[in-house]
């Protein structure tokens, strides 16, 4: 199967770096290890726009018909190579080598691809023929726009039994600093609802991305907002892992890059703290 010309690195997370269509991998940051990405976005097409973003000629849109056969078999061909092949000896640092997760994510909006559930089914299906660890995660890694679909619903409830998890995007719980920072008109009430629907089918991890915004961090108004609305979570009883809380790694391609840099290890452990408070775990990575 065709290979990376070099090592992987955290700072790198290329679409192609492993020469295909809807396989990568990475080594990730919160993961701790490998994770095989499955990009169902080639054509780099999302229906959000964060200004944070590492998509090349990121466009608005969905994702492609997606090449079942195709997907399957570049899934078992590197597969093939992780587990049997020396692809870990020679691309990745001596740290990373284990597996930590099967990601679906990529170049825009996973969900958005028609075929999801039938992308998870393959998923099980060629992860059973493999001898993996037993911890292997299956991550969807989303922005949550699209789980009031019943196809998404049926995919994240076959998740569920191979040990999945959903990373929920969640920057901004203000009107204002959605449209800021993800470009979306979303409403907060659409996204409460597809919250604890995705909490109920699959656990849930909110994934939020911190940083400076013309050397300015958020607010007190964005992050009262965000405290209130995780004390309103639980007081309703919606259970979530925790929350993933994260700042820039690598440099943005929208036209706001120079606007952003990294929030300040301090002012995350501050905000991590306020979260904490509220009963639940908070993992932050820097």
């Amino acid at each position: 199967m065709p290979s990376s010309a070099g090592r992987l690195s955290q700072d790198d997370h290329s679409r192609d770096s492993a020469g295909l269509t809807y396989v990568y991998p990475v080594i990730s940051r919160r993961a701790g290890g490998v994770s095989i990405g499955i990009n169902l976005n080639p054509n780099n097409a999302c229906n959000w726009r964060c200004i944070y973003c590492q998509v090349p000629d990121l466009k608005r849109g969905t994702a492609p018909v997606i090449d079942l056969v195709k997907l399957e078999q570049e899934l078992r061909d590197f597969l093939h190579e992780l587990v049997y092949g020396n692809f870990m000896q020679e691309k990745t640092p001596p740290e990373a080598r284990v597996i930590r997760d099967i990601a679906l994510s990529g170049n825009g909006e996973p969900t958005s691809a028609r075929e999801f559930e039938q992308v998870v089914e393959i998923i099980g299906k060629v992860k059973a023929d493999f001898p993996l660890p037993k911890a292997l995660k299956l991550v969807l890694i989303t922005n949550g726009s699209l789980i009031n679909r019943l196809s998404v619903q049926k995919g994240l409830r076959l998740m569920t039994r191979l040990n999945g998890e959903i990373w929920f995007k969640l920057d901004s719980v203000t009107q204002a600093g959605r449209l800021r920072i993800n470009n979306t008109q979303a409403s907060l009430q659409r996204m409460h609802k597809n919250l604890k629907t995705a909490a109920f089918l699959c656990p849930t991890w909110l994934q939020t991305c911190v940083f400076k915004l013309n050397e300015r961090h958020p607010d007190a108004s964005e992050t009262d907002a965000y405290i209130s609305f995780i004390r309103t979570l639980l007081q309703e009883g919606t259970h979530i892992q925790g929350v993933l809380l994260y700042t820039l790694a690598r440099s943005a391609l929208q036209p706001e890059a120079p606007d952003l840099s990294k929030a300040d290890p301090d002012w995350m452990e501050a905000f991590a703290d306020r979260i904490r408070a509220l009963g639940i775990s908070v993992k932050t990575t820097t």
